[in-house]
């Protein structure tokens, strides 16, 4: 039986990947920021599987010290995890800045996951892993951009904050080496049926279960074991370069100073 957290477990890809976690026995924790739903989600996965154990977590993502309280919650109660799956993600909003004035999307897609990959890999050993959930939507990351100097539309802070995650997970990777839990960013596939695409394209999208499938696949399967620093396309099904920014060692440092910055401020 595996430990694995998984934020934005409450609806779309993150509910499914619960569900089928659950499902096979595993402790699953989940996360949402809706303390009434994340009751009702808890109480549909204890119904699953009597050999398994669930416990809820309340967080805003879009706050970085809410991030912060979740990730000292779990650790304090879990000397162990096996996986973190960073699955939580927003695109658009009616109110696309948080008050520290940065950029909901680079918080929530980007900076969010860095807190808890950092702060709970210290409870995981070379066998962990920690999944991101990436995007075949990514663009090159305006630094403006990604300090709340500039505003940009829904579909570009979202794609350039997927590869800034993608780029952070390829540069910690590199950092940590044999020595930490595999990170791997995955692309779970295009316009699956979530409530996201719902919103924002307006169509019923594809088979939302292809997207936890793979997401179960990488937190467990043996074939991800040794592909830390790697990046799984799901639209082709396999191992792919990810956007060349994330291929740029440079890059990627200067993607993982920037996040080093905004939590020395909070």
């Amino acid at each position: 039986m595996k430990r694995i957290l998984i934020t934005g477990a409450t609806d779309g890809i993150g509910l499914e990947t619960a569900k089928a976690l659950v499902s096979r026995g595993h402790h699953v924790l989940i996360h949402g920021r809706n303390a009434d739903k994340l009751k009702q989600v808890e109480q549909s996965l204890s119904s699953l599987s009597s050999e398994t154990s669930i416990e809820s977590y309340l967080a805003d993502l879009s706050d970085i010290n809410e991030v912060e309280s979740l990730a000292g919650s779990v650790a304090a109660k879990h000397d162990h995890l096996d996986a973190l799956i960073n699955n939580a993600g927003v695109l658009s909003t009616s109110d696309p800045m948080t008050p520290d004035g940065l950029d909901v999307r680079f918080v929530v897609n980007t900076i969010a996951p860095y807190v808890l990959a950092k702060r709970l890999r210290s409870r995981m050993d070379s066998s962990g892993r920690i999944v991101n959930v990436s995007s075949a939507a990514q663009k090159p990351v305006d630094m403006a951009a990604f300090r709340g100097e500039l505003q940009l539309d829904d579909l570009e802070a979202y794609s350039q904050s997927k590869l800034a995650l993608t780029m952070w997970s390829q540069g910690l990777a590199d950092k940590l080496g044999s020595d930490g839990p595999a990170i791997i960013a995955v692309n779970p596939g295009s316009l699956l049926s979530s409530k996201m695409v719902h919103q924002a394209f307006g169509v019923p999208g594809k088979d939302i279960t292809i997207g936890a499938n793979i997401l179960v696949r990488a937190a467990l399967d043996e074939e991800f074991a040794d592909a830390s620093g790697q990046y799984f396309n799901n639209d082709a099904g396999e191992f792919g370069p990810p956007h060349a920014d994330a291929l740029d060692a440079e890059k990627n440092a200067a993607i993982i100073e920037h996040l080093e910055s905004v939590l020395a401020t909070v």
